[in-house]
């Protein structure tokens, strides 16, 4: 199957996209689509993540659950929402704690590309929803490729800083080798649970173990 992907990710997941689950994945989606239902994100920006990180590249990973619902939020990077959209309340959650951790002031959008062109790669465990139907494609099988993607991230690279937030993301740290990898957990930054992801410093924290590596540090302002 030839999928619109970035070329690094694209030979490094080759093997992937032939198999029985990513077929009925994508078949899946074209029927949603022949249906009259609206996905999201749109379909160039499903593999967003991807293209804005490629495998090299990759130094740091946020994980996600699934993208944004609603009209003009969902554009492929987990908790990331375009230009002129309002950043949602786990969003503006992330960047009070960035505040509180490193000082820099929240900014006054909500897209992160500047993060993921540094190496922050913001995957989605879900990479597509319905609209205004939170966690409608979680069934049709993306989880078995983004376990993949975590799984070859651990498996080909080393000294890759995990940032788990929340119960979901947790859950993928058995797909990491944490020999030769860095896992930071906090609560998810959501409103339901920001009280125990406040503090948890994880920004500085990620940047200091990229520097013991002899690695530039994020710029995590905006």
């Amino acid at each position: 199957m030839d999928v619109r992907i970035e070329a690094t990710w694209k030979e490094i997941l080759k093997n992937e996209f032939d198999k029985e689950y990513f077929i009925r994945l994508s078949n899946f989606i074209k029927n949603e689509i022949r249906e009259g239902k609206t996905i999201f994100p749109p379909g160039k920006l499903i593999f967003n993540a991807f293209e804005k990180t490629p495998f090299d590249k990759v130094k740091v990973v946020i994980l996600g659950q699934d993208p944004y619902h609603g009209s003009g939020q969902a554009c492929g990077l987990c908790f990331s929402v375009p230009d002129g959209i309002k950043p949602p309340p786990s969003l503006v959650n992330i960047f009070k704690e960035i505040k509180h951790d490193l000082g820099i002031d929240p900014p006054n959008h909500g897209n992160l590309e500047k993060w993921a062109k540094q190496g922050v790669f913001l995957l989605n465990a879900i990479l597509t929803v319905r609209k205004n139907e939170a966690a409608a494609h979680s069934k049709a099988g993306w989880e078995n490729f983004t376990n993949q993607v975590i799984q070859t991230i651990s498996d080909k690279k080393s000294g890759v800083v995990f940032l788990l937030w929340g119960n979901f993301a947790r859950a993928k740290k058995a797909l990491i080798d944490t020999s030769k990898h860095y896992v930071l957990e906090s609560a998810h930054p959501s409103p339901f649970s920001a009280t125990y992801f406040f503090g948890c410093r994880h920004f500085s924290k990620t940047n200091e173990l990229l520097q013991q590596q002899g690695l530039t540090a994020i710029d995590w302002s905006l």
